[in-house]
């Protein structure tokens, strides 16, 4: 142990370590890597969104108290572990929740509160822009937001300096650089795939289409500048190193790869970023992420088309609820425990009700759960309100109730990757799991199988996460020779890992099926709930 605590103090001390920070949904997490790209250091700091006046949102100042308390809690654990400070850094990224809308005046202030990408606000504007780019703009994608503010008559549109995301924004400050990581990039605007910068010809259509407004801005001069994965993106200012190591012993100078989403971070630490390989990240949201091979055949109002941090075409399937609900639950069953003297440990607690969920009936039966706390697109929710229903002939028992709601977690992603499977007949070679959904050793992971009815890999380095993810794309900037991305992770970091695999089980796959009739047959009690139960 010794000689690795010495080791690694060395790699500290000459700058040759790599961070990698991400803002998740509910936490912001930094990971310091060594130079065998492994993690030798955390931080982090927990952190919710915010609902208020109708928008899901964080503060500005909650961005830069996590980003600081994060990061002085890495500092820490590498003072407290290797007995050095940490001064020198060889490259950092950052990355976060992708999407949302955060537009600046020229003054640097965010003109309106950040919409994240939880909001289902734009609805007029998804379709307006779906119909005119003839391809698919979510209500979540940044362009959305601004084309509905300029439909809602907003008065700060005129104001517009710059649009980014968080993870642009906090780079920005960082370095003073106004870019954004090609995946990224591609959850603000459409992406030309040959060129790798946004489409030249849907810019053209969209400037056509608000001409009227005489805006004082063209929509090129405020997005950020495109770069792909190995591309310098900046050097942290000595501003930017003061903002983020508040004790002033960070040094200035150091190099920064492009800012990405927690969608293309989760792809590079699954090692997913190769055609006909994908990922599941679930957590508070869940999403999809699967490298075609050759285009789609039409657009489908369900499928997202994004990119790899290298610049290859993705289709993604994204849904706003998982794992709250569920969450929510097993809380539920701790306060119970309580109520007789029980303080249960959390992860024990999580792993006896998702192992007990493996007893159940295969179609949950006859049960039938939402998780929406939030609306959902892909099922034409515009709003979220969690729901357990059954029949008086159901099976109703602890193993059934806590597999419909593993269950209903996957619903609404079931739904759009059966359009990708089974009616663009995507191959897929391996899908890789990764977020607390998979926590309890083989449970998520199974019945992600079975409702896809493709084998699910985890593997051991999943639970490092997006924070990873990003150190991992700094250090390829850093490391870099001739390899390609792909090239890199999987003779660089992951060296032939391929984790622990699930095969589906044909009597689950069928029970799965079962289940998703009812939960289609069901959304109209989902959608009343919403129309008579309204937030006071």
């Amino acid at each position: 142990m010794s000689n690795f605590i010495n080791k690694k103090r060395e790699e500290i001390e000459q700058g040759k370590t790599i961070l990698g920070i991400e803002f998740g949904s509910t936490r912001i997490k930094a990971v310091l890597v060594g130079e065998q790209n492994q993690p030798i250091a955390q931080g982090a700091y927990d952190w919710e969104n915010r609902y208020e006046k109708g928008i899901w949102t964080y503060h500005l100042e909650d961005v830069w108290t996590g980003l600081q308390t994060c990061y002085q809690r890495l500092a820490e654990e590498v003072k407290t572990r290797y007995g050095v400070e940490l001064i020198k850094i060889g490259a950092i990224g950052f990355s976060a929740m992708m999407h949302g809308y955060m537009p600046f005046d020229s003054d640097g202030k965010l003109l309106v509160p950040f919409r994240t990408w939880r909001n289902t606000m734009t609805e007029q504007a998804s379709e307006e822009l779906t119909e005119l780019f003839q391809y698919h703009i979510p209500q979540r994608w940044s362009i959305a937001h601004l084309y509905q503010a300029i439909l809602n008559q907003e008065e700060h549109v005129g104001q517009i300096a710059f649009l980014s995301t968080l993870a642009g924004y906090v780079h920005w400050k960082l370095t003073g650089e106004k870019v954004l990581g090609i995946g990224e990039a591609s959850g603000m605007f459409p992406i030309d795939i040959q060129t790798k910068n946004y489409n030249r010809e849907m810019i053209q259509k969209f400037e056509e289409k608000i001409a009227k407004e005489k805006l004082k801005w063209k929509l090129e001069e405020i997005l950020p500048k495109v770069l792909v994965a190995g591309e310098q993106a900046g050097k942290l200012t000595k501003e930017g190193a003061k903002l983020l190591d508040i004790s002033g012993k960070l040094q200035p100078g150091i190099l920064l790869c492009p800012p990405e989403g927690d969608a293309g971070t989760g792809m590079v630490a699954t090692n997913s970023v190769a055609k006909r390989t994908g990922n599941v990240s679930a957590g508070t949201s869940i999403f999809a992420m699967i490298v075609l091979e050759k285009e789609l055949k039409k657009v489908h109002k369900e499928i997202d088309l994004v990119t790899t941090p290298s610049g290859d075409s993705v289709a993604m399937v994204h849904c706003n609820n998982c794992t709250s609900d569920l969450n929510e639950w097993v809380g539920i069953f701790k306060e119970f425990a309580a109520c007789f003297g029980i303080q249960a440990d959390q992860n024990q607690l999580y792993a006896a009700l998702y192992q007990k969920a493996l007893e159940g009936d295969a179609d949950c039966g006859g049960l039938l759960a939402y998780n929406y706390l939030s609306g959902e697109h892909i099922t034409n929710m515009e709003e979220g309100r969690p729901l357990f229903v059954r029949t008086p002939k159901s099976q109703f028992c602890l193993a059934n109730f806590m597999r419909v709601h593993l269950f209903t977690a996957l619903g609404a992603l079931k739904t759009g990757l059966d359009i990708l499977l089974k009616e663009e007949k995507v191959q897929v070679d391996q899908i890789l799991g990764h977020g607390g959904f998979f926590k309890t050793e083989g449970v998520g992971q199974k019945i992600l199988a079975d409702a896809i009815n493709i084998p699910v890999s985890v593997l051991k380095t999943a639970g490092e996460g997006g924070a990873w993810g990003i150190a991992l794309l700094a250090s390829f900037l850093l490391h870099k020779k001739e390899e390609t991305l792909d090239q890199f992770l999987k003779e660089q970091v992951f060296c032939g890992e391929i984790g622990s695999q699930i095969q589906p089980d044909k009597k689950d796959v069928l029970g799965f099926e079962q289940f998703m009739k009812r939960y289609q047959a069901g959304l109209i009690i989902e959608r009343e709930a919403g129309n008579c139960l309204k937030e006071e």
